[in-house]
């Protein structure tokens, strides 16, 4: 486990690869937190910490000092990448707010997000969820069948659509 008051390290003593791995990291307010592995990079991590010390970095600046935002960017040629994808407004930081739609999607509930990412506030992570395009043609869906439904109780009796309204309306 990394120390609080350590710099911020990925070391091949804290994965824990295979399903549900974890890693400790720490966050911008220096808390420690658990960020899971995925089962699919499991096979790179492997070939990361083969022939490693269990203390040392997995992952290293240009210089063999800490990863920073800058040497990511330049690492990953990114300015160019965004240019030949033609998506200039794209940034590694929504590519996070990506990330976290998808956990969300799959089914992990608000406050283990909101763990993973690091975020002292709920609302906070709740801004990071962005439904798609078909989350909101589903919601629709849904709607229109509720209230077609909703249409054929009025002509029923108000019995029925009493026991079928939600409750405290």
């Amino acid at each position: 486990m990394a120390c609080a008051r350590s710099t911020p390290r990925v070391r091949t003593h804290n994965l824990r690869p295979g399903t549900g791995g974890l890693v400790t990291k720490q966050t911008k307010g220096r808390d420690i937190r658990h960020v899971p592995i995925l089962q699919a990079l499991t096979p790179l991590l492997a070939r990361l910490t083969a022939h490693r010390e269990p203390d040392e970095r997995i992952l290293t600046g240009p210089r063999g000092g800490v990863l920073t935002t800058a040497s990511v960017r330049d690492a990953t040629k990114w300015d160019q990448l965004v240019t030949d994808l033609d998506l200039p407004s794209l940034t590694r930081h929504g590519l996070r707010h990506t990330g976290a739609t998808w956990l969300a999607d799959a089914g992990i509930p608000l406050h283990v997000l909101q763990g993973i990412l690091g975020h002292k506030s709920i609302e906070t992570t709740r801004g990071y969820l962005h439904p798609d395009t078909r989350h909101l043609t589903d919601a629709a869906a849904r709607a229109n069948a509720f209230l077609d439904g909703q249409e054929n109780l009025t002509h029923e009796a108000p019995a029925k659509i009493r026991r079928t309204a939600a409750p405290g309306r």
